[in-house]
């Protein structure tokens, strides 16, 4: 029994480990567009649309904005499909496991790898398709990731908040990519290795992961990967020895645990359509998915996420001729901020964990009486809803101001609002809305805001049009359309405090009988 939980709990510390790695070294390296970019100007992608033209006291300048506009789009259209897609890839999770969507994402990140190691000056459009699916198989990689912190039980919010924030991180990629370049490492050989590293990919989904789902609550003993026969078997025993129940890939339903206990702990994120979750929402007599779509929380949810990821988007995808702007074209300044801001980046995984952290602050401690687990999880996600908010104003306002030493404590703020943000998204969910519907949930959410953020394109052309490539009133535009984001906290908390008022009131009337 002792050596069966100790290879467990190794398998489990394993599971993690790598998944962080997976997330840190791969999963997010889109979002660190801006040193790609930095690359790609640097190779003459896109270079056939610069022109000469007169500038002050007629000087020649060269007019690249033409060659900014078009690598603009390409992280418009990553960014939009690889949000939007989010919703398909929650029912491919739901309903097809662990295993296939893995695979599928290891395919998109090779595939979209290798399209980027053949894309060439001459050949720059395979960047449109290319980059889509790295981003697609990335997220793919984070969706089957978040689930490993069901193995972690009171610390499951942190977890999901880590890998979060090791996807943030994972942008550095490309500044690690760009000083390779600078060394003499050309964009063909970094992206042909990272196409090979699919390998490690498809190790982990066969050996450190489930084939289906990891359960929460997570049942005793619960094992799981292909090299899991010999647990598998001392799970058996176990069972044989208490006359319980195993379930698919070392559940075990025990004679202390009801089989409705042990149904509904099966899948997370599990679709209502599978026995599995169509049991757990029967059971529990939980809200429907319409219901959950048609709740002020999830409305409120959107909200929160679409106007703080578009001035995010908007962010990354400008500033590299937002730093042109800025150091008025020295291009040694603006690889100098342009590797600040990717070094900043890696600090996510450091940040991610207090968001975390502040909504398992409560874990452990006594709850008032009559509060629900779910309430008191509600109540702790008002204060890291909005830091969040209040980080993504102070983030644009700086990012408003034309100071090129300022830049650094943007980029700083923006890579803790960031983190914040996109484990903040997952853990509210979590918490908010019954689990077999989490997948769908997440996946809407994520898809719906992407059409707010195709908003990033039209404003880029709107700041080089009529705003003469001055870009101070959107930002002004961008900060003021950031405070609607104050409204989720704000209900979440009016509702807590409205079960509070009726907690009270019940008590009161109790003691008056």
């Amino acid at each position: 029994m002792q050596v069966l939980e100790n290879k467990l709990s190794v398998r489990h510390c394993l599971t993690f480990v790598t998944g962080l790695v997976e997330c840190l070294c791969f999963a997010g390296a889109v979002f660190g567009w801006a040193s790609l970019a930095f690359v790609l100007k640097e190779d003459g992608y896109f270079s056939s649309l610069c022109f000469n033209t007169t500038g002050v006291n007629d000087t020649q300048i060269l007019d690249c904005s033409a060659q900014d506009e078009q690598l603009s789009l390409i992280f418009t259209i990553t960014t939009f499909i690889n949000n939007f897609l989010t919703l398909p890839n929650g029912f491919l999770f739901d309903h097809f496991g662990t295993t296939v969507a893995r695979l599928l994402a290891t395919f998109l990140y090779t595939t979209g790898s290798l399209m980027v190691a053949l894309s060439s000056p001459a050949l720059p459009f395979l960047l449109f398709p290319a980059l889509p699916l790295l981003a697609v198989g990335g997220i793919l990689f984070l969706i089957t990731n978040m689930q490993v912190g069901n193995l972690f039980g009171s610390r499951r919010s942190t977890i999901i908040n880590l890998y979060n924030g090791a996807f943030d991180s994972s942008s550095a990629l490309f500044l690690i990519i760009k000083l390779l370049h600078e060394s003499g490492v050309s964009l063909h050989a970094a992206f042909l290795f990272l196409s090979a590293c699919s390998v490690v990919h498809v190790l982990r989904t066969f050996f450190l992961l489930p084939r289906t789902f990891i359960p929460h609550p997570l049942p005793d003993r619960y094992a799981y990967g292909v090299s899991c026969g010999a647990l598998e078997t001392m799970s058996n025993e176990v069972t044989a020895n208490n006359s319980a129940r195993t379930g698919a890939e070392g559940t075990l339903f025990t004679k202390d645990v009801p089989l409705t206990q042990g149904l509904r702990s099966v899948f997370l994120c599990s679709s209502c359509r599978s026995v599995f979750g169509f049991i757990e929402c029967l059971s529990l007599s939980e809200k429907t998915f319409r219901e959950c779509l048609l709740s002020r929380f999830f409305v409120g949810h959107l909200l929160w996420l679409s106007v703080m990821q578009l001035r995010h988007f908007l962010f990354i995808g400008t500033l590299n001729p937002m730093l042109l702007r800025l150091t008025e074209g020295d291009s040694s300044l603006v690889s100098r901020y342009t590797n600040a801001f990717a070094f900043t980046q890696l600090c996510a995984v450091l940040c991610a964990p207090w968001n975390g952290l502040i909504m398992d602050r409560h874990r452990g401690k006594p709850r008032a009486a009559g509060e629900t687990e779910q309430e008191a999880d509600l109540r702790a996600s008002v204060l890291s809803l909005f830091l969040t908010a209040l980080q993504c104003v102070l983030f644009s306002l700086c990012a408003s101001v034309p100071s090129l030493p300022l830049q650094y404590l943007t980029f700083i703020l923006q890579v803790l609002n960031r983190s914040f943000l996109f484990g903040g998204i997952a853990a509210f969910i979590s918490v908010a809305f019954p689990s077999c519907h989490f997948g769908k949930l997440y996946g809407l959410g994520m898809s719906l805001a992407a059409l707010f953020c195709l908003l990033q394109y039209p404003c880029f052309a709107l700041v080089n049009g009529a705003l003469g490539g001055d870009p101070l009133y959107l930002n002004i535009s961008l900060t003021l359309l950031s405070l609607l984001a104050f409204v989720h906290p704000l209900s979440v908390y009016l509702h807590c405090r409205k079960l509070a008022s009726l907690r009270d009131k019940r008590k009161n009337t109790d003691f008056s009988s």
